[in-house]
């Protein structure tokens, strides 16, 4: 299935029931319309950070199901897998292969060598603090063969997730077999995990390295075309490299808006909101929450700097049961410049300024991507957050089935299904039409999406201070209760 202009879903396989079979239930017997696409967050068997470091990509971990309930999905929604370019797990069948063998192994160009990527006398400390890194040291692993000598590995995230080395012919051998076994199972939109990080190169910041980079991306969306899917590179950095790769044709994430947004809200202010709607690309997947935390270097210059500590310490002010601390290293928090919550908590569980927040959601540039705990306008998970240590599982609940059926009778929930419902469907949401965005007073802000030949026109009134909005289509009034 091709992609389609409607909002995309973003869910792990046990995250809306607890395993693929009761995900489609689920949303076929809850969700109805209001969905088109489904990101379904990494399902292949892993050792680490939640599914993103993979030991193989030809199999669905059996405690969620196998490929017939992923095709499944496929036959009534378009599908969005990731594929983790830049690393693997070091339990995978190749890692050992490396580790059995060393040199002798087919895999052992596979993985990027630290010691022979530095040349003599190398990496110095001035190499070391110039890396783009996730971690307060460098980015290496030791590795133990079996004949007992010893070497490092490049290392950007988790312990399990080995990087990869994207220049040599065996890896992206394995890149293109991996993608087209992907495709073949439904999977019409790669999503490509931490690719900014994949090309190394002396004298650079080892992030988003040019010309290299394009190479890469070129490389990769010719085997993708080759199968009639697409790539959505994700990256979260300076708005302007999205705009790079927007300009190169391929899809990008807004992780900008969120932010955004929430200084909207909180401000009552709607200046920065309208320039950024009005300077966004139409070719773009937008969000306010996904399976990592809130961004916030990915809106640098869209929000000055005090506006940015400003929403950053709002949200920690009026957030519900948000704590600063669930965003450090005592959380298990790799990403200093991320902030823990779920989006309906850090609108302090308001239901009628979150809806506010999906509306201009829904009227933004390009196709929205809600997640799943965000679709049920949900809260913080304390429990769950302070059982893992883990940060980011504030914003991961475990729904069973017997919860959906639960949540989805709440009204702002069943605003939210009619919202995206109507999104859909209307035509004045064409991503080759347009977007014209004005501000009628410091509070007051209006939206006008239209289709290309500007015969369907659906126009949002929205007031951030009153927290009042109308939505019109072609002049009549469009009501989501």
């Amino acid at each position: 299935m091709a992609i389609q202009n409607k909002t995309m879903l973003i869910t792990y396989a046990d995250s809306l029931g607890s395993n693929l079979k009761e995900l489609a239930t689920n949303l076929e017997r809850y969700f109805g319309d209001s969905i088109g696409g489904v990101h379904i967050l990494p399902f292949f068997p892993s050792t680490g950070d939640r599914g993103f470091a993979p030991v193989d990509y030809e199999q669905v971990d059996s405690a969620f199901g196998d490929w017939s309930d992923v095709e499944r999905l496929g036959e009534r929604y378009y599908l969005m897998f990731d594929f983790m370019i830049n690393h693997i797990s070091r339990q995978s069948k190749y890692y050992k292969d490396f580790q059995e063998k060393k040199d002798a192994s087919s895999y052992a160009d596979l993985f990027l060598r630290w010691d022979k990527f530095w040349p003599e006398n190398r990496p110095t400390q001035e190499d070391i603090d110039l890396i783009y890194k996730r971690k307060d040291r460098a980015p290496r692993q030791e590795i133990t063969f079996s004949d007992g000598t010893k070497e490092y590995l490049w290392n950007t995230f988790g312990e399990e997730q080995i990087d990869l080395d994207v220049t040599k012919p065996v890896t992206m051998d394995f890149i293109k077999q991996t993608v087209t076994q992907l495709i073949a199972h439904g999977c019409d939109l790669i999503r490509l995990d931490a690719f900014a990080y994949a090309i190394k190169k002396l004298g650079t910041n080892d992030f988003f390295v040019e010309p290299e980079i394009w190479d890469l991306l070129e490389t990769v969306d010719s085997f993708v075309k080759e199968q009639g899917a697409s790539i959505l590179p994700e990256i979260h950095e300076h708005y302007s490299i999205q705009f790079k790769i927007a300009e190169h044709g391929y899809f990008v994430y807004d992780f900008a808006l969120p932010m955004v947004t929430l200084y909207s809200l909180y401000s009552g202010k709607t200046e920065r909101l309208a320039k950024w709607l009005s300077m966004s690309p139409m070719k773009q997947f937008t969000t306010l929450d996904t399976h990592d935390g809130i961004g916030v270097v990915d809106v640098k210059d869209i929000l000055t700097d005090d506006e940015i500590d400003y929403t950053s310490n709002k949200l920690y002010q009026v957030g519900a049961n948000v704590n600063r601390k669930y965003s450090t290293a005592e959380y298990q928090n790799l990403d200093i410049y991320q902030i823990n919550t779920t989006y309906y908590s850090a609108l302090g569980d308001n239901d009628q300024q979150y809806f506010l927040a999906r509306l201009i959601q829904a009227f933004a540039p390009g196709i929205p991507q809600v997640y799943y705990v965000g679709f049920l306008a949900g809260k913080n998970d304390i429990d769950l957050l302070e059982e893992t240590k883990e940060g980011r599982n504030i914003n991961r609940h475990y729904y069973t089935s017997n919860e959906i059926a639960k949540e989805i009778k709440r009204p702002i929930v069943k605003k939210l299904l009619a919202l995206f419902s109507y999104r859909n469907r209307s035509q004045a949401f064409d991503l080759e039409g347009g977007i014209q965005v004005a501000t009628t007073g410091e509070h007051q802000i209006s939206i006008t999406r239209y289709n290309k030949d500007k015969t369907v026109t659906a126009i949002a009134k929205l007031d951030l201070k009153q927290l009042t909005y109308s939505v019109t289509e072609n002049g009549k009034a469009v009501l989501f209760d």
